[in-house]
């Protein structure tokens, strides 16, 4: 098989979810709440940036959060569905 076929199937602990959001927004306090559920169940890890305090974010996502990244590709925005994030976590 071709090695551009290959792909190689990280454990859900070498995976990192980062929540995209700002302050004072209910739909990051509940994307949040999914993500940090989720992490806990897999052994991901997460992170959380704040566009307020980030320019690049801010250009790239301001229309779309909360935004969940996995391992720095955009999985989702606006409402995190659990099972789906779990999925693309185990997969």
């Amino acid at each position: 098989m071709s090695a551009l076929l290959r792909r190689t199937k990280k454990k859900p602990a070498d995976r990192v979810v980062t929540l995209v959001g700002k302050p004072g927004c209910h739909l990051c306090d509940d994307a949040r709440a999914v993500v940090r559920t989720v992490c806990k169940e897999t052994g991901a890890s997460w992170e959380e940036k704040d566009i307020t305090r980030d320019e690049e974010l801010y250009k790239e996502y301001w229309e779309q959060i909360p935004v969940v990244l996995v391992d720095n590709e955009q999985h989702t925005f606006w409402r995190v569905d659990p099972v789906r994030l779990r999925s693309a976590l185990l997969s």
